[in-house]
This record gives structure tokens, C-alpha cells and sequence, in this order.
């Protein structure tokens, strides 16, 4: 997902044309020592922070950045935060896509006028240097969207240089900003979002997605795609008009065992919600590399999936008039990377195990040499590999 060039005309005609990913909200139990796990572990910055000393009396927030990306962990003060009962319910999780808009308050209105579901009303937070507005509404099961305008000192290009989030936040010092400057980690920014829901319930999200916010299908994926002897999952990918924001939305399908989907949403209170966020870099290898120097835990592949992998993707490269893969094929091996290709390129990929101790929510990184695909040819692989965890789990 990156910053697109939109025009002054989709502007005004077009309250939903989306800008960026404007951060990735989590609700956590502790947002001061999860920001250090994030921070150490995956190479984020602890670069804001609004908490009792800046005025912020129910909530403690933490924002971490890396690339265009910021995740922001939010942790209640108390019982009655909205948060408190999340946590309770669902662990640690993502809560909230924000979206960067021209205008907030418009955005919000032209989606509930789509039929959208209020999660909070338009608010503006100002000071004399600009001002920040947000509206959201709700999505599947605990998830929301909500739509960010931002003006003066708080605007986007001022935001990716450092400026303040919020009026409420103020900037962090912390020795492990210094140790990711001199160690990166090289994420960049978030590819796409995957959203879990129940069986049954793939095709009301994609229809929500095309009828509220104006997307339209990506790409289509069945459990003839996504499939092992075992499990197998359903999934459609949602995409912005302009390609910018891309939605999979999973669901379980009939298997002789429970699919990941399933076991996401039991251990989610049977509650809908994100399973991953893909983060993109430029170089999967030193990523890959510097993420497993780190302590990251991703799921391990067998050796015989780079016995065959090789001719399948040369050979789809070669049809399509692609350069073969260039980055060192023992490396990818090494590293333990899976790699796909389709009619446009192809792409790096690997997985990272459940980020918490509930088998929920983890992270893809993903490195794309023109493929704007998700990895069709390497389902099986990763099924079967998702398909050990489950079993080491007793989930399967």
C-alpha cells in the first residue's frame, strides 16, 4: 500500500478516494512493553508516545514506525475503556485500519450514507498548529476503519518526517531507535491486510467492501487454490479503485481437519477479525536475514519444496518473458523463503508464527519484483506447514 497521486478532481467527486494507510491500531495489555518487543524484534521505532504525562487519561499510546509504516498500541487505563474488554476477549489483535482521507468528516458520511455502521462520529483534535480529524465505522467483527484528514503540522508529508501524530503525543527517545538505525530491518510499508470471517460470510464482507467503501474484486482464490489432504480455505482479495488498499478476505472451507481460519477464530472468541499484515520490503534476503538474527519465529518449510520450486517458477518467468530470479537461490533456501510467480514477476515471501501466545494474528514480509499477486503457487506449501503448527498446538 503506498501513497497515491490522486487528483484534485477524484476529490471532490470521490470523498472515499483513499490516500495511504494512515496507521495500523492494536489493542494490547501492555502497549509499553509491547512496543519494546515490536521495537527490538522487528526493527519499529518507539518515536511517539501520549500517555498520563501528556493529558491522556484512559488510554496509553505508543507509536511505532518503520518506513511508511506506523502501528500504534493502545492500552486502557482502566476497566470501563472499550479496550479493556477486548483484551479480555481476544488478546492482543489489530483493531483498527486507518485511513488516510481529504476529508474525514465527508468520508464518514458518504459510507454511512452507503449503509455503513457507526463505530465513532466525526472529532477534530487541534492546537494552533493544525489539526487531525477521525470518524470510523465498523467492519468485520471487531474491526474498524477509520478515516484520518489531516492539516497543517499534523499532514501526511509532515507525519513521515517525524512531526506529531496527535496534538496529545509527544516524541520518544529510546537506545533502541539507535540500535534499528545502525541494524534496519528494511520494512517499508504495509502491502495488504487479511481479514478472517466465518464460513459463509466471505461474500456479505466482499459485497460490504464493494457497496460501503467503493472497492472492487482483486483477485479470487478457492479451495481448489488453498487446499491440503486436510484443510482448505476460501479467500477473495478486495482492492481501493486505485489498487492502493488490498482486503483479502479469508473464510474456512470443508476439510477433513480444522483449516488455520478455524483455529483463528476459535481462539478469537469466534469473532471475525485480522489475521495478518503483510509488510513489503526491497530486499526479502537482508530482511528475512537481520528479522531471524533478531529472534523472529517463522514457519519452517521442508527441504523439498526447493526441489521443485525452482522449474516452476523459471518455467512461468520464462513464458511470460520475465527475467529469472535473481536474488541467490542457496540464500533463499538458507533463509527459509518461498517464492511464487505469475504473468507480471514474481515475488519473495515468508511467515512469521502467531505474534502472541494465542494462535491469532502474525505478520507476512513480502518482497515483489513485479508479481501483484499473493502466492497461489506456494498455498500447499504454506498450508502444510500452517498444518504442523496446528498439530504441535493439539489445534488441528
Amino acid at each position: 500500500m503506498t501513497t497515491a497521486t490522486t487528483t484534485a478532481t477524484q476529490t471532490a467527486t470521490d470523498p472515499l478516494a483513499l490516500i495511504d494507510v494512515d496507521h495500523v491500531r492494536f489493542y494490547v495489555g501492555n502497549a509499553k512493553q509491547a512496543a519494546y518487543f515490536y521495537a527490538h524484534t522487528f526493527g519499529f521505532n518507539i518515536s511517539q508516545v501520549a500517555d498520563l504525562t501528556t493529558g491522556s487519561r484512559d488510554e496509553a499510546d505508543y507509536l511505532l514506525t518503520q518506513g511508511n509504516i506506523r502501528l500504534l498500541l493502545t492500552t486502557p487505563l482502566s476497566s470501563d475503556h472499550p479496550a479493556a474488554d477486548e483484551i479480555k476477549l481476544y488478546g492482543d489483535g489489530v483493531k483498527d485500519i486507518a485511513l488516510t482521507v481529504f476529508d474525514a468528516k465527508a468520508a464518514y458520511e458518504l459510507a454511512m450514507k452507503n449503509g455503513a455502521v457507526s463505530a465513532a462520529e466525526p472529532r477534530t483534535l487541534s492546537n494552533e498548529t493544525g489539526s487531525v480529524t477521525v470518524a470510523s465505522i465498523k467492519t468485520y467483527g471487531r474491526a474498524i476503519h477509520t478515516f484520518v484528514s489531516r492539516t497543517g503540522s499534523f499532514a501526511l508529508p509532515e507525519l513521515k518526517k517525524g512531526a506529531p501524530f496527535m496534538p496529545t503525543f509527544r516524541p520518544i527517545e529510546s537506545p533502541v531507535n539507535d540500535y534499528n538505525k545502525a541494524h534496519p530491518c528494511g520494512l517499508k510499508y504495509v502491502d495488504h491486510c487479511v481479514g478472517n470471517v466465518e464460513e459463509g460470510k466471505m461474500n456479505h464482507w466482499v459485497q460490504w467492501y464493494e457497496d460501503i467503501m467503493g472497492f472492487k474484486m482483486f483477485k479470487h482464490f478457492d479451495d481448489a487454490d488453498i487446499s491440503t489432504e486436510y484443510s482448505a480455505l476460501m479467500s477473495k482479495v478486495m482492492a481501493s479503485g486505485n489498487h492502493l488498499i488490498k482486503m483479502p478476505i479469508n473464510e474456512p472451507a470443508q476439510g477433513k481437519k480444522k483449516s488455520q481460519i478455524q483455529e483463528y477464530l476459535e481462539w478469537h472468541n469466534m469473532t471475525p477479525g485480522v489475521q495478518h499484515l503483510a509488510l513489503r520490503t526491497d530486499d526479502e534476503l537482508a530482511s528475512v536475514a537481520e528479522l531471524r538474527r533478531r529472534g523472529v519465529d517463522f514457519l519452517n518449510l521442508p527441504d523439498t519444496y526447493y526441489d521443485i520450486v525452482w522449474d516452476r517458477v523459471n518455467k512461468v518467468l520464462t513464458e511470460n518473458g520475465h527475467e529469472a530470479v535473481r536474488e541467490d537461490h542457496d540464500r533463499i533456501k538458507d533463509l527459509g523463503i518461498l517464492v511464487d510467480a505469475d504473468d507480471e514477476g514474481y515475488l519473495l515471501q515468508l511467515f512469521t508464527k502467531p505474534l502472541q501466545d494465542r494462535p491469532t494474528l502474525f505478520f507476512e514480509i513480502i518482497s515483489r519484483r513485479g508479481s501483484q499477486s499473493f502466492g497461489k503457487g506456494n498455498f500447499k506449501a504454506l498450508f502444510e506447514a500452517l498444518e504442523l503448527e496446528q498439530e504441535r498446538r493439539g489445534n488441528l
